[in-house]
């Protein structure tokens, strides 16, 4: 009764404000049809439309994000074609791209990349998901952009536009999942008054203990996640500036085995992780272009109890503060180019009585230029950058030794994207990319709580350099849509973790140590979108990634082989009552992953498996004005045992039926509403 007076007080509230709009809505959240090409998307010189990209960049749309079927803001990422997730339960996933994640991926928000303790395996992106209003993924060497740690792409995550002019605007949302009992709520309110814009945003979540046919309930994976968020700013002929900020919590359940709470309340072990952030963000045209500034801090808490409800044993605080120049111009002659400065520092200290990795100091600086222009039918982009990385590691009672390491990586990139007739698109990119070693893989001593090993890091690691070749071809037609990309890169010094056959003797944990090679991976993505009649689309996707060491050995936790389908038929359009309504059907297969890195049980088979959906969805609309947006889907539909290969859970301390670990989450009913106002 509780979870269902939570839903409709908030579709009340809606209702009652919604009532009282006579303004028209200019967003749909489900499908408008939209060529591709004509998105912008965030260039290497600035704002970019993605025909002339390059580089492989993926699009998420808002009715994307709305209409997938996930119990978080990665998992809805997950379900595009390259894209992967390593999984911790319900509350705690980590984005992959095309087989590499942690340190690997940078991820953008509010303008900065997001600085958290993303080298660990149940630490998640503290992003609230509601304040995201698409996605753009960069696959491959991004070190161009981004520096260090943009090995594998970018995440970028958008926030929503700024309010028209002279209007205030608002929503409220509700989620409702019935396999965890996940409740969820968020609300927002923006304007844009004489020259000044502002919005603000608060969102709760929260899940008990999922379920599936083979556990059952799984204990201590429930969680509750709250965040709130705000932006105020002025802008003019002369450019913009704003100040954003947020706050993020997540109070998540460590699951271990079989002992542990079924309910909202996780107990022990269980993390509380807080995340502040204030960004000022600023552009101001100048001469043929505009000058970017940007300035941030962040500051990421992450406490782990273990024994004792009220005092925590690991307790990382990590401070961070961003600076980025830049000068973006376009100038008549049709060269676009960009160049500047970034600049980071970070201290971070450890509070608690049990450590894992030392404390540390670090400071990160790097120069770029990037240009493109049209060239007869091609448009060309490349640039070039230099990033230094100084990291200072600090003793601590002869557990951890000081230790100093200066990293130097230098990055490029060169490609070329041409029209072949009206529907057929050639894209092809070179790119050099370049990832310092992180503090954990440098000098981790101790035990990973929930991970059930002990780490122990090399600080004698050297950073890894990567040259990466991508094609790709676009088609699109009435009929038809193709996307087809392939990728082939070495890295030289690949950072990964493995068992080393030993144990420690006090903890009694298996111990992992890092370890280095020279490593290769290559595979693509294949995007078919075929609408051979009127308002029906039939699609898949499918993923592959072949990564190994220089000896053939496979490198360790690379996703499974993918194809996902879907078949959608649009019901209505125009202004019916019940507008851009859909019914579709869905299938996930994963093949099985047998290509593992086996040396002392690093890590174990995965078996296929194949996930079943159907979803259905509709607009509101009202005298031309959409009231409501209305979501109803099934994952898992029918009730399916199964293992992920990225799941941190299948390695859980668990032995059932010849099998160990957890299985994923059984059939979910997931039902969502949207109300502007």
């Amino acid at each position: 009764m509780r979870k269902t007076m939570f839903a409709l007080s908030l579709l009340c509230m809606g209702m009652a404000a919604m009532a009282q709009n006579t303004e028209p809505d200019s967003t749909d959240v489900f499908y408008r049809h939209l060529e591709l090409g004509e998105i912008v998307v965030t260039g290497l010189s600035g704002d970019t439309r993605i025909k002339e990209m390059a580089v492989p960049v993926s699009v998420i749309r808002p009715a994307d994000l709305f209409t997938t079927a996930s119990t978080n803001l990665i998992g809805a990422l997950g379900r595009h074609p390259g894209i992967a997730e390593i999984t911790t339960g319900g509350g705690i996933s980590k984005p992959v791209i095309r087989g590499m994640g942690y340190n690997r991926v940078v991820v953008v928000n509010d303008g900065i990349r997001q600085e958290g303790q993303q080298w660990g395996d149940e630490h998640g992106i503290e992003i609230d998901g509601a304040s995201v209003h698409s996605v753009e993924i960069i696959k491959g060497p991004a070190s161009l952009m981004y520096g260090s740690d943009a090995l594998a792409g970018v995440i970028l995550f958008q926030p929503e536009p700024v309010a028209a002019p002279g209007t205030i605007k608002g929503s409220a949302s509700a989620e409702y999942q019935s396999n965890n009992g996940l409740l969820a709520g968020s609300a927002a309110v923006a304007g844009n008054r004489n020259g000044w814009v502002w919005n603000t945003r608060f969102s709760d979540r929260g899940a008990h203990a999922y379920r599936n046919r083979a556990d059952g309930p799984v204990p201590n994976s429930g969680f509750r996640e709250r965040a709130a968020s705000g932006m105020v700013g002025r802008g003019g002929s002369w450019g913009y500036s704003r100040l954003k900020f947020s706050y993020f919590h997540l109070n998540p359940g460590i699951v271990e085995g079989e002992e542990g709470p079924l309910g909202y309340k996780p107990g022990l072990p269980f993390q509380h992780v807080r995340h502040f952030k204030a960004v000022s963000d600023n552009t101001v045209r100048l001469g043929q272009g505009n000058l970017k500034v940007l300035a941030g801090w962040q500051q990421n808490r992450r406490q782990e109890y273990e024994e004792s409800a009220e005092a925590c044993g690991l307790d990382f605080l990590l401070n961070s503060l961003h600076g980025d120049v830049r000068y973006q111009l376009e100038t008549e002659s049709g060269w676009k180019a960009a160049f500047g400065a970034v600049g980071m520092i970070q201290q971070s200290d450890n509070l608690g009585d049990e450590y894992l990795i030392p404390a540390y100091r670090l400071a990160d600086a790097g120069i770029f230029a990037t240009a493109s222009r049209k060239i007869g039918g091609w448009t060309v982009s490349g640039g070039l950058r230099e990033d230094v990385r100084q990291l200072h590691s600090e003793a601590l009672d002869g557990r951890f030794e000081a230790f100093s390491r200066t990293f130097n990586g230098f990055s490029a990139s060169i490609g070329a994207v041409r029209p072949l007739g009206r529907h057929l698109t050639v894209r092809m990119n070179l790119a050099r990319g370049f990832r310092a070693p992180n503090l954990s893989e440098l000098g981790s001593n101790g035990e990973h709580e929930g991970t059930l090993r002990y780490e122990l890091g090399n600080k004698d690691l050297q950073p890894e350099f990567s040259l990466q070749g991508d094609i790709g071809l676009d088609y699109s037609s009435r009929f038809l849509s193709v996307q087809a990309a392939l990728f082939a890169s070495r890295i030289d010094h690949y950072i990964f973790l493995a068992r080393t056959g030993e144990v420690d003797p006090e903890e009694a944990l298996p111990i992992y140590s890092y370890g280095q090679s020279a490593a290769f991976l290559r595979g693509g993505e294949l995007s078919v979108d075929l609408h051979p009649v009127h308002r029906l689309h039939i699609r898949t996707d499918v993923s592959y990634v072949h990564a190994s060491q220089q000896d053939g050995t496979p490198l360790p936790f690379i996703p499974a082989p993918r194809i996902l389908s879907e078949v959608k038929y649009e019901i209505t359009h125009g202004d019916a009552l019940f507008t851009n309504a859909f019914v579709a059907l869905d299938v996930d297969w994963n093949l099985a992953q047998k290509r593992i890195y086996d040396k002392n049980d690093t890590e174990t088979p995965t078996p296929a498996y194949c996930l079943l959906g159907a979803s259905a969805g509709t607009d509101i609309v009202v005298k031309g004005i959409r009231r409501a947006s209305l979501y109803l889907g099934v994952s898992n539909l029918l009730d399916t045992a199964y293992q992920n290969h990225l799941s941190r859970l299948k390695y859980a301390d668990v032995q059932r039926a010849g099998r160990s670990g957890l299985c994923g989450m059984g059939r979910n009913i997931i039902l969502k509403t949207v109300i502007p106002f």
